[in-house]
């Protein structure tokens, strides 16, 4: 059985309990939903908001995510690279999202604002222009990642290796530039 879905709400539903049909959803906003550990393969979220719900282990193979917005959203040990990446945008507001994986995605233009990315898998992704705007990275992973044009300003406890990653014009704010020399094992102070 499948679901269509248009310009629907959807609040408090406990979906570890309750069964959520698989199908397109369409301009629908999803409120302190719980999501945890279900199975999200195949279904498709177009122009969606996820508000305070719960991903955290959800299974994500070939399922489709265009213009979804998660603010405020529990989303731990994710997947990504496992969705449908035709189209595939998002964005992420408040969010935690550690221990995920975005390993080869082709996410250009994303933006995380005010969001924990740590322990995140970036490597081999295509992360022109993404902006971390005052993210947590502590212990991600970024190797042969392109990074042309990200925005790290804002962004704190990140270690990336310029001579492992692309870094055309990414932009660092002076007082975080230590996390370009974590090889090197320098001593640095103010």
């Amino acid at each position: 059985m499948s679901q269509n879905s248009q310009n629907q709400n959807f609040n408090k539903l406990d979906f570890t309990h309750t069964s959520f049909l698989k199908g397109e959803y369409e301009s629908c906003v999803f409120r302190n939903c719980n999501f945890e550990e279900a199975n999200l393969s195949e279904f498709k979220f177009l122009d969606c908001e996820f508000q305070e719900c719960n991903f955290s282990l959800a299974l994500l193979h070939g399922t489709v995510l265009r213009e979804v917005k998660f603010i405020g959203c529990k989303m731990l040990g994710l997947q990504f690279e496992t969705c449908n990446d035709f189209g595939l945008s998002f964005s992420f507001e408040n969010c935690q999202v550690n221990h995920s994986t975005f390993f080869q995605m082709n996410i250009k233009k994303t933006i995380f604002k005010d969001c924990q990315l740590r322990e995140i898998d970036f490597s081999e992704s295509n992360l022109t222009q993404v902006v971390f705007d005052q993210c947590d990275l502590a212990q991600s992973i970024f190797i042969n990642s392109i990074l042309d044009k990200a925005d790290f300003r804002t962004a704190y406890n990140y270690s990336i290796d310029p001579e492992k990653n692309r870094l055309k014009k990414a932009k660092f704010s002076l007082m975080a530039i230590s996390g370009l020399l974590d090889q090197y094992d320098l001593v640095i102070e103010n």
